[in-house]
């Protein structure tokens, strides 16, 4: 990771901060909330024009590792993300929707980081990164429609709508760009010259759209400063209840190391930028949805480093008795 990336978190912060100070100025509050959307398209395109989606086919060459990390990001996930919001939102309706569409949204780019920091699979990681993506898409509005729809008012069409706005078209424009750099600049230059600049990018991009969320939305937050923080406790316990799930289904189905690092990583890493996206523009009488999900950002880096710590140290036990 380069700076920009490291530091993440802090550049969060940072948004945070100048977008509360920004929006306590007359006049800033609608231009910062005409913003947020650009910002988060812009985003998503650095994202998504990393994405290789021809390697679908290669993920099945694992099934043991692809078919079980499916089936605990689209099954067991979004259950648990349910009974984790009954047990600590439920009195925030609008804090548990944000925590479902948080949770029910795997990761496609900062987990190969951490998989290749503690000497995982990345070639089978990448290989998974697809699926996460497309499966997301079709299924987050059909888990809101069975999970939320009872406790906000949820606009199926307008919820349609913001997955074909913030997600389906940045990733048709990704897919376009890739395609033609790839053509007149080579599978080389793309991987070596291209996409490693679109990572500080996109993080970049992610701060600004989360300093005009706040700059547009400051009166909520000032009027509810704890709001924020109750997200951080569903959120800490489901990356510790899934590491465990982790080392758990590694040992069931006998994973080498770089199988079980890959495998964890893809569970517990979220993709709180789409999530955001979508919350945005699906939600816009409900602030608070999309203000909740900023503590992905926030919390991802530094756990994920916990987590990549956790594999290192249980390394050289897990091949002996895996051998």
């Amino acid at each position: 990771m380069d700076t920009v990336e490291k530091y993440q978190s802090a550049l969060v912060f940072a948004a945070i901060a100048a977008g509360l100070a920004l929006g306590q100025v007359d006049g800033v509050a609608p231009v910062a909330d005409r913003l947020i959307v650009p910002f988060l398209m812009g985003m998503l395109f650095a994202a998504f024009v990393g994405i290789p989606l021809s390697r679908l086919r290669e993920a099945f060459g694992n099934r043991r590792v692809v078919g079980s990390s499916l089936l605990v990001n689209f099954v067991w996930s979004p259950l648990l993300a349910v009974g984790l919001g009954a047990v600590f939102l439920r009195d925030q309706p609008a804090l548990w929707i944000g925590l479902i569409m948080l949770l029910v949204t795997p990761c496609t780019d900062w987990y190969l980081v951490f998989t290749d920091v503690a000497d995982g699979d990345v070639p089978l990681a990448t290989s998974v990164l697809p699926y996460n993506l497309v499966l997301q898409l079709v299924l987050l509005p059909v888990y809101l429609y069975a999970f939320a729809g009872t406790l906000v008012d949820l606009p199926l069409a307008l919820l349609a709508e913001s997955v074909l706005l913030v997600l389906v078209v940045p990733l048709l424009f990704g897919a376009v760009a890739r395609r033609w750099i790839t053509r007149r600049k080579g599978a080389t230059w793309l991987r070596e010259r291209f996409l490693p600049r679109m990572s500080p990018i996109q993080v970049v991009f992610l701060a600004l759209a989360i300093g005009a969320m706040f700059a547009s939305q400051g009166d909520v937050i000032v009027e509810n400063p704890r709001l924020l923080a109750l997200m951080a406790v569903p959120v800490v316990l489901f990356y510790a209840i899934n590491l465990a799930v982790g080392f758990l289904a590694g040992r069931l189905l006998s994973f080498s190391y770089g199988e079980l690092v890959c495998f964890n990583n893809t569970i517990l890493s979220r993709n709180s930028p789409t999530a955001l996206a979508i919350a945005v523009v699906a939600f816009p009488n409900e602030p608070l949805i999309p203000l909740a999900l900023v503590i992905g950002p926030l919390l991802e880096l530094p756990l994920l480093g916990v987590v990549s710590q956790v594999h290192l140290a249980v390394r050289e036990r897990w091949s002996v008795e895996g051998s």
